[in-house]
């Protein structure tokens, strides 16, 4: 029957003569398959997370048929599979909540059908990282493709960017700088196509860190999304990963220490998202790279931050792409020392073979080395008492005078509270206070909401000032700015001492000595913590009960407790 050129994966389902084999062969025909596309040529799993809820993936139908295409060209049989799809604009209470349910509905789906080797379609924030950590539990040939950029957003005559803009426009509006009218004018400018957030954001910065880990290939990161040149990189990703199945080339092989440290040098180049640490810390436990905070402060502390896009700079990922991509940043890191060039990628070619050969066409979007837009621009991961485990903090996005700051500490206990109370005339805050927000961790939200990034007090703004330090143990989306410490661990609601803190403690920051101190002293933080109980949490059973009671802390990536680990992809047995 099969002449099983080379045995593959999927032979267990196709490969033999066996009742088994008939039933996996016979339903596949129904659609019209001719019999030698059973002959032992490699299955290869597309793993679309499109869906009308997802703005970012719309035009994930069209681009999986380029896939298909390049997939046949090479010799190879694509079958289309859908997973569940997470929309960080539409799903409630947050994305990031089932980030983990999704990696686990990937790795079931690659580990449970006939596939030897899969493409990612990734897009929106937290998909990208959920597929990476999927296929990781399962090792197997993977290639990323990301869906690409919006087109650069418009608002009477300027560029305008997604989620950057949001919170720069929101708050001109309280600050009566400018009407609700023009927000909403800019509202209808700022999504011009397909695609996810054309700023640095979280979907960027993952596209671009995909290219860094060498499980994307050059230019993934900027194509903008409705730009002919992502159908022919679709095309192009549907040919290789057949090579890539052929040369059983796996995710292990790729995604080793020295790649995870390049994507930490390539995310202070770029001035990537805060959650790129969490998502990192992530695919690392899935495969077993030791991956701590401490690497994020050894290694990206003197990488300058080289690319001037929204929410550091001004730029956005179309002009991004315009000007060499990531290609070329990644070109200048190696030139100055800050890229393991050697690191093995899915062309099959080292990362420095990749980018040897890019250029920087515009050095305003990506500067030269020597006249960077931040000299410092790594993730700044912070140690001290109020985060014994950890914090990390985004210095290109922060205020050089609040880099080292003392203050006193306005508490909210939950993101209800500080919305409740923020705005209140008689709230007893002002420009040196310290914003404290408390529960809004992995368990204490349950998610760990994008919600670090606290809007000022109105009658703070109305001063003038636009930035103030704050501090939690939320996330904050990748589109956003300001001096805001995040990530803090252990959190509130797993006791961490941030659930000790209260209105008038001093905190003391200093980004340069990456610490971050609660003053007061440990014989009155020992009282607090025994007057001190868990909040209660409003859901019982499901997924999110499970994910409350399994998740591990910011600093381990918050995966589930039993997902860490790479399970691999033994074939399970045959159901008939």
């Amino acid at each position: 029957m099969a002449k099983n050129r080379k045995r593959f994966r999927s032979s267990g389902w196709f490969g033999s003569v066996s009742k088994d084999n008939f039933i996996h062969r016979s339903w596949m025909k129904n659609r019209g398959h001719p019999d030698d596309e059973f002959d032992g040529r490699p299955v290869i799993g597309i793993c679309n997370t499109f869906s009308d809820l997802n703005p970012c993936h719309i035009h994930f139908r069209d681009l999986a048929e380029w896939i298909k295409r390049g997939v046949y060209e090479a010799g190879g049989f694509p079958l289309e599979f859908p997973v569940c799809s997470l929309s960080e604009s539409q799903l409630r209470p947050t994305a990031m909540l089932f980030r983990n349910l999704v990696s686990m509905d990937i790795e079931e789906m690659i580990r449970g059908n006939p596939i030897d080797g899969v493409v990612l379609m990734v897009g929106c924030d937290k998909s990208t990282p959920a597929a990476l950590m999927g296929a990781a539990s399962c090792d197997i040939p993977a290639i990323v493709l990301s869906g690409g950029p919006m087109l650069n957003g418009k608002f009477k005559g300027q560029d305008i960017g997604s989620g950057t803009d949001v919170w720069r426009l929101s708050e001109n509006v309280r600050a009566g700088k400018i009407s609700m009218e023009e927000f909403i004018e800019a509202e209808r400018g700022m999504s011009r196509s397909a695609g996810s957030c054309m700023t640095m954001g979280t979907a960027s910065t993952m596209a671009s860190l995909c290219e860094a880990l060498g499980v994307g290939v050059p230019h993934n990161a900027a194509t903008p999304a409705v730009d002919a040149g992502r159908t022919n990189i679709a095309q192009l990703v549907g040919r290789r990963i057949v090579s890539m199945v052929e040369e059983d080339m796996k995710l292990s092989s790729i995604l080793t220490k020295a790649a995870f440290e390049n994507a930490i040098f390539a995310n202070a180049a770029i001035g990537g998202s805060t959650n790129a640490v969490i998502h990192l810390q992530a695919v690392a436990g899935r495969l077993g790279v030791e991956l701590s905070l401490k690497d994020w402060n050894r290694l990206g502390k003197d990488v300058p931050t080289i690319v001037d896009l929204m929410p550091s700079g001004k730029f956005l990922m179309e002009d991004l792409h315009y000007a060499g991509g990531i290609p070329a940043v990644l070109r200048i890191l190696g030139q100055h020392g800050f890229l393991n060039k050697d690191a093995l990628t899915v062309t099959g070619k080292t990362i420095w073979e990749n980018v040897a050969n890019a250029h920087v066409y515009n050095p305003d979007v990506i500067h030269p080395f020597e006249k960077p837009l931040t000299a410092s621009g790594g993730i700044a991961a912070l140690f001290g008492n109020l985060a014994p485990n950890g914090a990390v903090l985004k210095p290109s996005a922060a205020s050089p005078s609040l880099m080292k700051h003392r203050g006193r500490a306005v508490v909210f206990n939950s993101i209800e509270d500080f919305h409740a109370r923020i705005d209140d005339p008689e709230l007893e805050v002002d420009a040196s206070s310290i914003l404290v927000l408390q529960n809004c961790g992995p368990k204490g939200y349950p998610g760990m909401a994008e919600v670090g990034n606290m809007g000022l007090p109105e009658k703070v703004l109305k001063t003038g000032v636009t930035d103030m330090v704050r501090v939690s143990d939320a996330r904050m989306s990748g589109t956003a700015y300001g001096t805001v410490v995040l990530h803090v661990s252990p959190e509130a609601a797993a006791g961490g001492t941030l659930a000790l803190v209260r209105n008038g403690d001093i905190i003391s920051l200093d980004i340069e000595a990456r610490s971050l101190h609660l003053e007061v002293p440990e014989d009155e933080l020992k009282k607090r913590r025994l007057a001190w109980s868990p909040p209660e949490h409003d859901m019982k059973g499901g997924y999110q009960q499970l994910y409350v009671e399994h998740v591990l802390q910011a600093d381990q990536g918050a995966d589930l407790d039993y997902l860490v680990g790479c399970r691999g992809a033994k074939i399970p047995r045959p159901s008939h």
